[in-house]
């Protein structure tokens, strides 16, 4: 019996560091990886990790003659906590460092899961509002379309979070939030006509801050690391985030003809030309920072979002000043980020998730699928072009999530040791340990054997 526990307290610890790791966006060849180093470290061999998109489910049998202990645990709670996400990612490297045991293991992630978040809700609502207004500003708006994109965005938090305590689904969260959004823009240029003349910067600001950005990019990665259930759950969640979004912009949109407003619609490159890169990539960088810090990642974490951000945003829109392919912009971009974020990552302490996923948000395709939206719903039949334009933003949110992940095949080099214990797995790690170092218990003939050289 007292082994049988030791046992089940090693696998509770690794279910509550995958279920962690899991809810932040981890992808689940992460999350796989990190739970077989917590075990295999502290001497549980051969585990088997099940990872879907709603459990989690590990097993262990010491001896073929007996059976197997087998712990699930569901996933249910999906808050993103990326300061949460940082401190598990330190406690399991200081298990496998060596530097605590599993029993102080455990009481340290009872007590992040005990504490919530360390930021208020109010600074999160507030940094999702100043993230759509540095948006307005990478679109080309001035200071009073920053402004309304500003009260947009908190105005969408604060609805977004009302109807999750009630547990309303994310689709009718998102079909609410684009409502809200045009319905807002619709309503100040009615007041307002000479001062606000393109109320299609709000809504694509408010449109990028609802871009289901973490759900896609985790489904890519699952969906290219060979975990295809995974994956296809993931997409499924994105695609109806996105489809609730959709439907919540184009009723917001015919309600606005029914009231008489033309909302018109952006073209690609409205922001300007080189002149204007500068406060694009200034506008960038601030949203990125802004929304690390909605999403609770620790301080030390914005300035190289920002910095990488804005590097990102500057690369891709150069390329697209020069008239050539958007897809191949937000990819080269991408690769970039992916590139660095490894590096940063480690100097900062942070996985590279925490730099990775907010760094792409500015170039998440907000205005392809507000141009595309538009044009769909114009009164002149310009389906087909709204539907490429619709296509046009699949293609760079594909372009965004394979771009970061082949940076981070190019970046990080699987250890030996870690691809003999992960030889069925195919990824890049974007959080957890990067090496497993294994727990031998003692035998015998090693206390009489001379120490190993080196």
């Amino acid at each position: 019996m007292p082994e049988a526990r030791d046992r089940y307290l090693t696998l509770d610890l690794a279910l509550r560091v995958g279920e962690i790791l899991l809810s932040s966006g981890a992808g689940a060849a992460d999350v796989t990886a990190t739970m077989l180093s917590l075990t295999h470290h502290l001497g549980l061999r051969n585990c088997e990790v099940d990872v879907t998109f709603t459990s989690l489910r590990i097993s262990y049998q010491a001896d073929a003659d007996e059976p197997a202990m087998l712990l699930i645990r569901q996933v249910r709670q999906r808050d993103i906590d990326y300061d949460d996400l940082t401190r598990v990612d330190a406690l399991v490297n200081a298990v496998l460092a060596d530097a605590i045991d599993r029993d102080e293991a455990r009481a340290r992630i009872a007590r992040i899961l005990s504490t919530g978040h360390q930021l208020p809700r109010w600074a999160s609502t507030l940094s999702v509002g100043v993230a759509g207004g540095a948006i307005g500003l990478l679109l080309g708006g001035d200071l009073f379309v920053m402004g309304i994109a500003f009260l947009a965005a908190v105005c969408v938090d604060v609805l977004k979070w009302r109807m999750a305590r009630r547990r309303l689904p994310e689709f009718y969260q998102q079909v609410a939030g684009g409502l809200l959004v045009t319905l807002l823009a619709a309503v100040t240029t009615a007041a307002f006509p000479e001062v606000f003349p393109q109320p299609s910067l709000v809504i694509t600001a408010s449109v990028i801050m609802l871009l289901a950005g973490i759900s896609f990019m985790g489904a890519i990665q699952d969906a290219l690391t060979g975990f295809y259930i995974t994956g296809g759950a993931r997409i499924l969640e994105a695609l109806l985030a996105t489809a609730g979004l959709i439907a919540g912009v184009s009723g917001g949109l015919t309600v606005g003809r029914l009231l008489g407003l033309d909302l018109g619609y952006l073209q690609p490159g409205a922001g300007g030309g080189f002149e204007y890169l500068p406060f694009m990539m200034f506008g960038g960088g601030v949203a990125a920072a802004a929304f690390a810090l909605a999403c609770y990642a620790p301080w030390r974490a914005l300035l190289p979002v920002g910095f990488i951000a804005a590097a990102a945003v500057g690369i891709y829109q150069v390329i697209v000043i020069q008239e050539l392919s958007r897809t191949w912009a937000a990819a080269v971009a991408a690769l970039a980020v992916g590139l660095v974020a490894y590096a940063a990552g480690g100097r900062f302490r942070v996985p590279p998730l925490v730099i990775v996923v907010p760094a792409i948000v500015p170039m998440l395709p907000g205005l392809s699928i507000y141009r595309g939206l538009s044009l769909i719903g114009a009164e002149q039949g310009n389906s087909a072009d709204g539907i490429l334009a619709l296509g046009t933003a699949a293609s760079i949110a594909i372009a965004l999530s394979s771009g970061v992940i082949l940076g981070e095949y190019a970046a990080q080099p699987l250890r030996r040791e870690a691809r003999r214990l992960e030889q069925r797995l195919s990824g890049p790690r974007l959080v957890g340990p990067l090496r497993a170092r294994a727990a031998r218990a003692p035998r015998p003939q090693d206390a009489e054997a001379p120490p190993p050289n080196g």
